[in-house]
């Protein structure tokens, strides 16, 4: 309310939904939500329709053309004051010139960690909503999420273009979760020990209902048939599944007519269910941003619930392959070509029509040549090739580099959760520095500390303390995220999460105390 743009870190049930609910009550003009998932954007609208607020609606592509001309004449006619649409939908020239016509007050990005590459579940047309945000005056600018390392709330602001900024972060610390970590080197071990477990709690009354999740379709599809032979009623979730049999599955898992889903990170998020006693992993996802997300659905009654990631060093390979995403090089040239070639401004959709390019590939050819600088969004929303003596080729090298640049974020996340599958230190010790929060003592709810394994995290080794500003003659500027015993986890601005030894940080000098300003 004090006119601030805001990013907010909460979890679930924190009320991250009231903060643009009541604001909203208080601010002329309509409240814009952009919400990733239709069965979010249903739940929202449930929860106002349950309450004495003004009117809520939703665009989307699910609905019935009459249902989206409804919407749209209440918008116009001012019957509403929360508009929820997927940013697909921000990507329809039509939709935007309407809502240009109206006055848009709040700006909400719900799930905003999509915005981000660095984000899981990141979907391109996200990084489209800058431009929109500049094409409507700039309203206020609020973006939600209850999971976001540093660098992802970093990007998260850039991204969006949030002016004078504040930000919200919530301690990511969930001491009700037991975290553990079952090693395996073969892989029919592996899955038999997942299968017994999760048995063993669907035995129980007390800790029945859970999630499982596996890396593949064909793995959700085993585990499912697998638990459902010992009586256990389970159920897989996919993507490739038809929308109306992950509907289903969705309903009853909420109406305690199922006590286990097995599903790849396609049942994701909005999952507020709060008596899940378990999630289990059947193998190890791609980064720990993912993991966290998909263990805090876990005891969100306060009561414990249990945490176990089956792993397997080899299973990191396929992670590695599964982020490994090719850079699109053709895509790049053609789309650079295309915009250097035209004499003005181009809408993104008719860059569509012009090309012989996937839309989605367009749109992520798009969003990497604007972070090279070689293509700028017009302040109403067309796209303009920035320098004619710039030859497309150097564009698209300097576009590749982007490219090249998230990929090498990519893998250093995924490192990251090899650390935390292998570390002997406390886990949750492990799980907060990574997001950049200290826990000064061992936590006593993992299987590290009831081993006997973890020891005490130092505040600092002597010379660099958690949270301090460093810089490697190599990786440029970081800062320091977590202390052990033996070694540094540092977050470089450049390359992301690397771990040093601190023997070889001081018999090499590696690390030096930076001056620069902390952001």
């Amino acid at each position: 309310m004090a006119g601030h743009d805001v990013l907010a870190v909460l979890p679930t049930g924190a009320g991250k939904s009231a903060i643009y609910q009541v604001p909203a009550l208080l601010l002329e003009g309509l409240t814009l939500v952009v919400s990733p998932l239709i069965a979010l954007q249903h739940d929202q609208l449930e929860g106002i329709e349950d309450t004495r607020a003004p009117q809520a609606v939703a665009v989307n592509s699910a609905q019935r053309s009459d249902d989206r001309k409804r919407a749209w004449q209440a918008i116009r006619h001012g019957e509403v004051e929360y508009v929820f649409l997927a940013p697909e939908q921000l990507a329809k020239d039509n939709v935007v010139d309407a809502l240009a016509d109206e006055h848009v007050s709040l700006f909400v990005v719900d799930e905003a960690h999509c915005v981000s590459a660095w984000g899981h579940d990141f979907r391109p047309d996200y990084l489209r909503l800058r431009p929109l945000i500049e094409r409507l005056g700039h309203p206020r600018v609020l973006a939600l999420t209850a999971t976001a390392a540093p660098p992802v709330r970093r990007d998260i602001v850039q991204q969006l273009g949030m002016r004078d900024s504040r930000e919200v972060i919530a301690s990511f610390d969930r001491p009700n979760l037991y975290l553990a970590v079952e090693r395996f080197t073969d892989d029919t071990d592996k899955q038999q020990s997942v299968i017994a477990r999760v048995r063993s709690l669907t035995a129980d009354p007390e800790t029945r209902r859970g999630l499982v999740y596996g890396a593949s379709r064909k793995e959700t599809e085993f585990y499912a048939g697998e638990l459902a032979q010992s009586g256990a009623r389970v159920a897989a979730y996919h993507a490739g599944m038809a929308a109306a049999d992950r509907e289903r599955v969705h309903e009853q898992f909420f109406a305690d007519e199922l006590d286990v889903v097995v599903a790849t990170s396609a049942f994701g998020m909005g999952i507020d269910k709060p008596d899940v006693r378990f999630v289990a992993h059947t193998s190890i996802p791609d980064s720990v941003d993912s993991y966290y997300q998909q263990i805090g659905r876990a005891g969100r009654d306060d009561r414990p619930a249990e945490i176990t990631l089956f792993y397997r060093p080899e299973d990191l390979s396929l992670q590695t392959f599964l982020t490994s995403s090719k850079v699109p090089q053709d895509a790049l040239a053609e789309v650079a070509q295309a915009l250097r070639e035209r004499a003005g401004p181009v809408r993104l959709s008719e860059l569509k029509d012009r090309v012989q390019v996937a839309a989605a590939l367009c749109t992520r050819a798009v969003n990497l040549l604007e972070q090279a600088g070689a293509v700028a969004t017009t302040p109403d929303g067309q796209l303009q090739y920035v320098d004619s003596d710039q030859t497309t080729d150097e564009a698209v090298r300097r576009a590749v580099e982007v490219a090249q640049t998230h990929q090498r974020l990519v893998r250093s996340r995924i490192e990251m959760m090899r650390g935390y599958a292998e570390t002997t230190g406390c886990r949750r010790q492990y799980l907060l520095g990574y997001f950049g929060e200290h826990l000064g003592q061992l936590c006593g709810n993992c299987d590290t500390c009831t081993s006997g394994t973890a020891k005490e995290q130092p505040a600092n080794d002597g010379e660099f303390a958690w949270g301090s500003l460093v810089r490697h003659a190599e990786w440029g500027n970081g800062v320091v995220m977590s202390i052990e015993q033996d070694r540094l986890t540092v977050l470089f601005d450049g390359v992301g999460y690397k771990t040093l030894s601190l023997r070889a940080i001081h018999e090499h000098d590696l690390l030096v105390p930076s001056q620069r300003p902390r952001p």
